[in-house]
């Protein structure tokens, strides 16, 4: 009795001589992943270079906005002073 699959063997075989010589590396596959690589070196550092740019760029407005921004107006007296002044008025003038 005979498996189903005996009669495609040499079909597998075919497969296997195929796929054994697409795993082989030629000049050609070298030069390739040599040109790839180059690329792709080149890309990265171009990609990193506009990273710093956006940070640097988002840090200066940032830091411009904080500046240039008009203070808040204070609701009141400080803390302190308003410590000061209860003290002063507790001991009158001459403390």
């Amino acid at each position: 009795m005979t498996h189903p699959t005996d009669r495609h063997t040499d079909d597998f075989d075919d497969l296997d001589t195929l796929l054994a010589q697409a795993r082989q590396l030629t000049p050609a596959d070298l030069s390739a992943a040599d040109r790839f690589l180059t690329r792709r070196r080149a890309a990265r550092s171009r990609s990193r270079a506009g990273w710093l740019t956006g940070a640097l760029a988002s840090a200066a407005l940032v830091a411009g906005l904080t500046v240039l921004r008009p203070a808040a107006p204070l609701p009141g007296p400080l803390p302190s002073s308003a410590a000061y002044d209860a003290y002063q008025s507790t001991w009158g003038a001459d403390w």
